[in-house]
């Protein structure tokens, strides 16, 4: 017992960590494998604070944040933890920084299941210069990488196919083409009341008071997800516009506002998202107030926007791909297992 317990206090049983030392050896190497990726790229690593004055007001999202006595100031000042490193890497990126990457620690209030916990490690990386398509064909190259030393690490099946080459084109597949595919209706043009039907019927839930992108996003999660990436990087694109986060927006075949960005999969695991990034000033500032009047609407809590971000792009940003990928959801797959916490230490019940 250790001298400072006490005698009537019990000693808890959850000391030890969830994942094995193999596994976190095997961690370490694949992490190795994805900084070697880059170097060979020559795409700078950059570390930029967890700790920020502004964090997401994204409505999907939960910030969590501290009070923290700060230089100069005699009152404590709120700080958010960041909720990926997003913000901060394009103030890099209009400073001239060049393609950068980061392996950041991330933070989002209420995520937890197999596949989530409060505190994750992110992968996020921009090219300036480089089109959407090239991200993509480079976001997939990755993927098949840190999957087949996988593999060779656990001497287990890996979950993408042993033929598959850097070179392959990525499997895309339009979020209209996905949604007529699986569930036979045009998610652009359909009824409410066909949405919230298809969740009724397919979701099992009551979603008579349910908005049209709540119905999206629950038939996309608890439906489609699970289907994609079966064998495969599968890359869906053009979401609705509403969707488009800090993502330029463009006019489909169709001639609906879709979102310029793509979400990667494997075995039914969103792993990655990525974006023609925003660089309108304007546009921006705007999309902010408009996450934060949907909040209020929604009884959130109104976040800090990031008026330092807001004014590197005023300052300008050069045109930009970047994507952010789910490192521990990554090397889950790519180990073999069910669950992050068996590739990680300690997840938040253990922390």
């Amino acid at each position: 017992m250790s001298p400072n317990a006490s005698p009537d206090t019990p000693l808890l049983d959850d000391w030890a960590p969830t994942a094995t030392r193999q596994r976190l050896a095997q961690r370490a190497r694949l992490m190795a494998e994805v900084r070697a990726f880059f170097a060979e790229r020559e795409v700078l690593e950059v570390e930029t604070p967890v700790l920020g004055h502004a964090g997401s007001t994204d409505v999907g999202l939960a910030s969590l944040s501290l009070m923290a006595q700060l230089p100069g100031e005699r009152a404590r000042v709120q700080m958010w933890l960041q909720t990926s490193p997003e913000f901060h890497m394009k103030r890099l990126l209009a400073a001239g920084s060049g393609s950068i990457f980061q392996i950041a620690r991330a933070f989002r209030d209420g995520e937890v299941s197999r596949r989530h916990n409060p505190e994750f490690c992110m992968l996020e990386w921009y090219r300036p210069g480089m089109s959407l398509e090239g991200l993509m064909e480079e976001t997939c190259e990755l993927i098949r990488r840190v999957m087949a030393l996988g593999a060779t690490l656990t001497g287990q099946p890996s979950r993408l196919p042993a033929g598959g080459s850097s070179t392959d084109k990525p499997s895309c597949t339009s979020y209209r083409a996905l949604f007529l595919q699986q569930l036979a209706f045009d998610p652009f043009t359909a009824p409410l009341n066909e949405l919230q039907a298809a969740c009724v019927r397919e979701c099992e839930v009551v979603a008579s008071e349910w908005s049209r992108e709540t119905c999206l996003d629950a038939l996309m999660s608890l439906v489609v997800e699970p289907t994609l990436g079966q064998g495969k990087v599968e890359l869906i694109t053009e979401y609705p516009a509403a969707q488009a986060a800090l993502a330029r927006k463009h006019q489909d075949a169709q001639g609906d506002w879709v979102a310029s960005r793509f979400e990667a999969y494997v075995a039914g695991i969103e792993l990655a998202n990525g974006y023609d990034e925003l660089t309108d000033a304007t546009e921006q500032a705007a999309r902010f107030a408009a996450d934060n009047a949907a909040r209020v609407r929604e009884g959130l809590e109104n976040v800090v926007e990031d008026q330092r971000l807001v004014a590197a792009l005023a300052a300008g940003m050069p045109d930009s791909s970047g994507v952010a990928l789910g490192m521990d959801r990554l090397i889950m797959l790519a180990l073999g297992e069910r669950d992050i916490a068996s590739v990680i230490a300690f997840p938040a019940l253990r922390a």
